[in-house]
């Protein structure tokens, strides 16, 4: 009974002593931090500023507006994921959205997933809902462009140094004739990692 108490007793020490080594500092959200050298959340946001700047700088948006007398709309597509890691691009279609929608400079209809579930809200309101109150069936406003895009890298590699480049391709294609109206790339992003011998 000694020999397991006194067995367990150093065990407890070096358990509590690995638990109090853990700690959390808060910090700004638009503060860079990267511990991996991978794609995290202040890659995000500078190439989505970035891909906002651009976009909202095409000609061809500014002369949609002159000659409509209206903002164009548009939808976000599908970012594909072409790159060696896992990127949630979800975030990345989410945070074009937002950052478009809020420049006042276009509109947004909801997305493919998003308009099942408001399809199936206006369908119910049909039966239900007051005649005065329920919204109308196949008057929903079309979106005039979609943007697409993907998310590539390319490394580099000697020893326990690499770099890695993200190309984001986007571009906004007009829905009634397929015409791709910009075409856009950025590559801002790129990081030299250095690793030692014991992280291999």
């Amino acid at each position: 009974m000694k020999t397991n108490f006194a067995f367990a007793l150093p065990l407890c020490a070096l358990l509590f002593a690995g638990c109090a080594s853990t700690g959390v500092t808060r910090v700004n959200s638009d503060t860079t931090t990267d511990l991996s050298g991978y794609w995290n959340d202040s890659d995000v946001r500078i190439a989505c500023e970035a891909i906002t700047t651009d976009c909202l700088s095409s000609p061809r948006l500014v002369d949609f507006q002159k000659k409509n007398n209206r903002l164009p709309v548009v939808i976000v597509g599908s970012f594909h994921n072409d790159s060696d890691e896992h990127i949630d691009t979800s975030i990345i279609t989410k945070k074009l959205e937002i950052a478009l929608t809020n420049s006042g400079k276009a509109e947004f209809v909801a997305s493919k997933d998003e308009r099942l579930d408001i399809r199936s809200e206006r369908q119910d309101q049909q039966a239900w809902a007051s005649e005065d109150t329920a919204k109308e069936i196949a008057a929903e406003t079309g979106a005039d462009f979609m943007l697409l895009g993907s998310v590539k890298t390319i490394v580099d590699k000697a020893g326990g140094t690499s770099t890695r480049v993200y190309y984001i391709d986007y571009e906004l294609i007009d829905i009634q004739s397929n015409k791709k109206v910009f075409v856009g790339e950025n590559n801002d992003i790129k990081k030299v990692i250095k690793r030692s011998s014991s992280s291999f």
